[in-house]
């Protein structure tokens, strides 16, 4: 019997930089595939945690990059990522040849820039842009949709991480990946804002929820979205999937990247959600944007009030 205790991962090394819900969601699901993970998190705290998962958690990021063929950066804004990667001298510790996939929602602006920089400051150093449609479940479980886009050398050497987390949609050169996924984040907006008014509506009309759900059931107005939304409004579990003020922000940028004349009705729920994440609401599942629609229905702890 041959000894295979020595023989090399077939996976590249992968780093994940940010280890909120999504990065630590994405750091687990790349180790139980199979490949060798580190972290790092603004918070050391959140990645010591993944330790007992098998990653390896570093305290800088300089140390964390150095020897990873992949990094990967889920990080929250642009500007921590220029932060980071950029005023913090990350990208000039990476390997020559290494692959930084950019996988946060940051808008079009940022990932231009991003994209510049990169091509100025470590041209032998491959950008991607992917970001993903999905949340943390289908992180874990390999479910989620990446929106990859950048050169063929870095989609060869990105692709099997990006296998492993979910279906791969290449759109072409960089800055393609983020144009998709503001659009699929204001459709689903649209979505969520649909079961909200819809069930507000449901209620001032004496409708039931459960009738409404069997007589959409399997027809052409069942979006999965909205049904699952709609589903966590009646339950009062506003548990976060997707926060609303994440939410919002990608409204915002969307609305920065094509205009508020392009989007007048995405600019007036940008503006309802505004305000209940001013009241407290940020926090919980985008799935709160039910509150307001019918007074007292949500409590700022996610709750259902009496």
């Amino acid at each position: 019997m041959s000894d295979m205790t020595n023989t090399p991962s077939p996976h590249p090394s992968v780093t994940v930089l940010g280890a909120g819900a999504m990065g630590a969601a994405i750091a687990e699901r790349l180790v139980e595939q199979g490949f060798e993970v580190g972290v790092w998190n603004r918070s050391f705290g959140a990645a010591a945690k993944l330790a007992e998962h098998g990653v390896r958690a570093y305290a800088r990021p300089q140390d964390a990059v150095a020897a990873a063929g992949v990094v990967l950066t889920m990080l929250p804004t642009a500007d921590v990522v220029n932060e980071v990667m950029l005023e913090g001298g990350v990208i000039d510790a990476m390997e020559p040849g290494s692959v930084w996939a950019q996988m946060g929602t940051i808008g079009v602006a940022a990932t231009e820039f991003l994209r510049s920089q990169v091509a100025a400051r470590r041209p032998n150093i491959l950008f991607v842009d992917a970001p993903v449609s999905g949340s943390r479940q289908p992180a874990r479980t390999g479910s989620l949709v990446v929106l990859a886009s950048g050169s063929a050398a870095a989609r060869s050497k990105s692709q099997p991480v990006f296998e492993a987390l979910g279906r791969v949609v290449w759109l072409g050169e960089a800055g393609a990946g983020s144009r998709m996924k503001l659009v699929l984040n204001t459709w689903l907006a649209f979505e969520v804002e649909a079961a909200a008014e819809v069930a507000a509506l449901a209620d001032r009309l004496g409708v039931s929820h459960a009738a409404l759900r069997e007589t959409v059931a399997g027809g052409a107005l069942a979006s999965g979205v909205a049904t699952t939304k709609l589903a966590k409004m009646d339950s009062g579990d506003f548990s976060s999937d997707f926060s609303l003020a994440w939410a919002l922000k990608d409204l915002d940028l969307a609305n920065a990247a094509a205009g508020v004349e392009s989007m007048p009705v995405a600019a007036a729920i940008a503006d309802r959600w505004r305000r209940l994440v001013a009241e407290g609401y940020g926090h919980l599942d985008i799935s709160a944007a039910r509150k307001d629609l019918a007074p007292d229905q949500v409590a700022p702890n996610g709750e259902k009030a009496a």
